[in-house]
């Protein structure tokens, strides 16, 4: 019923604003300057309640690195064992490692005989590969810059594109040729898989996710599933979609949805649903050439994109509104973000790189200013979640919160003895005996509560009963019984949630998976809610998955969830939505600490011992002081 109302989105171009120009800081070879990134005569974006104005582009950027000696078409950001890198690839032939924070050019990478046209960075930051006009493949160390190994003909044609798996043991390579190969980056001597892919081979992207790769061709996307048997690879055609000439795709972070950029034909953004792979709403519209490259940022907030048109456009992912322009003096071919998403990274024809601001400073003047996680948890505070539609006192839900259930059946008791016609005491005290799993009680009640008046409540607590002894299909029933007495999407969408959690708990695992995503794709919907109890869900399954021993599975389940849970890491969820807390007993409070230290946990039992570092580092970095101590603590102990 609530996939019914998911007509397509009518968000089109709605931002508007005036920028203002900085100070510019051109970055030599030999430079060593280092300016703030961050100004307080940044351009903002305005809106006025009376008038409505175009963006206007910013074209001056916070620095400039010069050293390239043609177009830049390639550039990535990472982490190294010395501080955050950056490395950029040109038709001169070669490549370039910079010191972001000094701005100083740390190496001229030179190996390739003819122009390099692609450029990928391990996740772990140990590998830079490269491929040029020639066919050429090759792969550099990364906190070095040292070549590595190099294959003269790794393709027949030019290599448009290269992408390594989150767990750099692969990289994937598009080419002109119409083929995507995949090889060990520590052996390139041949390649350990090789597809045709049916035209020429412009992106190619790694889901790690779900085990998926993305390759996109002059005349469509493919998507594979990628399977691994005892150390075999073997790629299968799982679905064909986006019928035209596609330059780019994007991921976002928890592989749920893909974006893809068009070419002059088509110059448009397209977002696509991966358990359905349709197409999510209309176009995004703003590019009138090619776009070469989009990048999300990793909170997945944020995307830019680069186009032939001279513009560099920044994307808000929760309204698909453009929020600010960045214009070059000339065609911009690759866009990135900085690790922490605050800058911007883009090069092209004008021959150098030109950093940007992003985040706080793309954003309305007077909104909100820690991004799309505060604007949700701020529309959360004003009631999404009323216990209105419970009709459950506030002893009550207390007494839920922190399991006083002697107290909780004492007022439920007393309100069935003063009148034995209160529906609604019957089917909160079925929720109560939810809780404490006694499933023929809670059924007992919630029947009567139904048979005494119908309602939301009664028919809800009616399902969870039944889904807590097996019987999903009456289940199905009575929720679809309750979705009779909702009158608004806030209930609708809340009602959908709880299904979804009632029958993960009757073990239909994939369903209700499935239709927390489906109902993320939906307009006006609350996406916090939705990456809630998905978190929660998949900590749940990467429990299961531990304890059977399935590491590599474990660790899949816990990443998604603690890729969700960026989106409320710092937001107080176990009081906006103690809805989740009276119902099922969850520990919102300490959800994202718990997806956190699961994944890193399960890192460590899969043998990533590198990855689990880095989980840990990425903890100790979003959490207050007062806490480190104790995850110091157990990061010890954990080792």
């Amino acid at each position: 019923m609530i996939i019914a109302s998911c007509f397509g989105r009518l968000v089109r171009e709605l931002c508007y604003g005036a920028g203002s120009k900085h100070p510019i800081t051109r970055i030599s070879a030999t430079s060593s300057k280092t300016p703030s990134p961050y100004t307080s005569n940044l351009p903002r974006l305005c809106c006025s309640s009376t008038t409505m104005t175009a963006l206007i582009p910013n074209t001056t950027p916070i620095r400039a690195f010069e050293d390239h000696g043609d177009r830049v078409v390639a550039v990535a950001v990472f982490n190294s064992s010395y501080g955050e890198r950056m490395v950029t690839g040109s038709y001169d032939g070669m490549l370039r490692l910079w010191d972001l924070k000094t701005g100083v050019m740390l190496k001229m990478m030179e190996g390739h005989r003819s122009r390099v046209r692609a450029l990928a960075v391990s996740r772990d930051g140990q590998w830079i590969a490269s491929g040029d006009e020639s066919g050429e493949l090759t792969t550099w160390h990364g906190n070095t810059g040292e070549l590595s190994q190099t294959i003269n003909k790794a393709h027949d044609g030019w290599i448009f594109s290269l992408d390594f798996s989150s767990d750099s043991r692969f990289l994937a390579s598009g080419s002109s040729d119409t083929t995507t190969k995949i090889w060990c980056p520590r052996a390139l001597k041949e390649s350990q898989y090789s597809i045709s892919c049916g035209g020429n081979v412009r992106c190619v992207r790694y889901n790690s996710a779900y085990g998926y790769l993305a390759v996109a061709t002059d005349a469509h996307i493919r998507i594979y599933q990628i399977n691994e048997y005892y150390g075999s690879l073997d790629f299968t055609l799982l679905r064909t979609i986006g019928g035209g000439f596609n330059y780019s795709l994007a991921w976002m972070p928890d592989g749920t949805r893909l974006l893809s950029g068009g070419n002059q034909a088509d110059p448009t953004i397209r977002e696509w649903y991966t358990p359905t792979w349709k197409q999510v709403g209309d176009p995004w519209e703003g590019h009138f050439k090619n776009i070469h490259a989009i990048s999300v940022n990793s909170n997945g907030t944020l995307l830019a994109s680069a186009s032939h048109d001279n513009r560099v456009r920044l994307w808000r992912l929760s309204d698909r509104r453009n929020v600010a322009i960045f214009k070059h003096s000339g065609e911009v071919n690759c866009v990135t973000f900085s690790a922490d998403g605050k800058r911007i990274f883009s090069g092209g024809v004008d021959k150098k790189i030109s950093e940007w601001p992003t985040f706080e400073d793309a954003l309305p003047e007077d909104g909100p200013k820690d991004g799309l996680m505060k604007e949700q948890a701020t529309h959360q505070a004003q009631g999404y979640f009323d216990f209105k539609v419970l009709a459950m006192n506030s002893t009550v839900r207390n007494a839920c919160i922190v399991e006083d259930w002697r107290t909780a059946e004492k007022m439920l008791n007393r309100d069935i003895d003063a009148d034995p016609d209160d529906y609604t005491a019957y089917a909160n005290r079925a929720f109560v005996m939810a809780r404490k799993c006694d499933w023929n009680q809670a059924l007992q009640d919630a029947i009567q509560s139904v048979s005494i008046e119908p309602s939301w409540a009664g028919h809800i607590s009616e399902g969870i009963a039944l889904c807590g002894k097996q019987q999903v299909l009456a289940a199905r029933i009575s929720f679809d019984l309750a979705s009779m007495f909702t009158n608004d999407l806030k209930t609708d969408h809340f009602l959908f949630l709880i299904k979804a959690i009632a029958l993960f708990n009757a073990h239909e695992h994939q369903e209700a998976i499935l239709r927390i995503r489906e109902l993320a794709t939906c307009p006006n919907v609350d996406l916090v809610a939705c990456h809630i109890v998905e978190a929660y869900l998949r900590v749940q399954l990467g429990n299961i998955a531990l304890k059977g021993a399935h590491y590599n599975e474990a660790v899949e389940h816990f990443t998604v969830a603690a890729n969700a849970s960026i989106f409320f890491y710092k937001s107080p969820i176990h009081l906006t939505y103690d809805g989740f807390v009276v119902l099922f007993g969850w520990d919102l409070k300490s959800l994202w600490q718990t997806a956190n230290r699961k994944q890193c946990h399960a890192l460590f039992r899969a043998g990533s011992l590198r990855a689990a570092v880095e989980s840990y580092q990425s903890m100790m970095d979003k959490i207050d002081e007062d806490m480190k101590a104790d995850l110091r603590a157990w990061f010890a102990a954990l080792k």
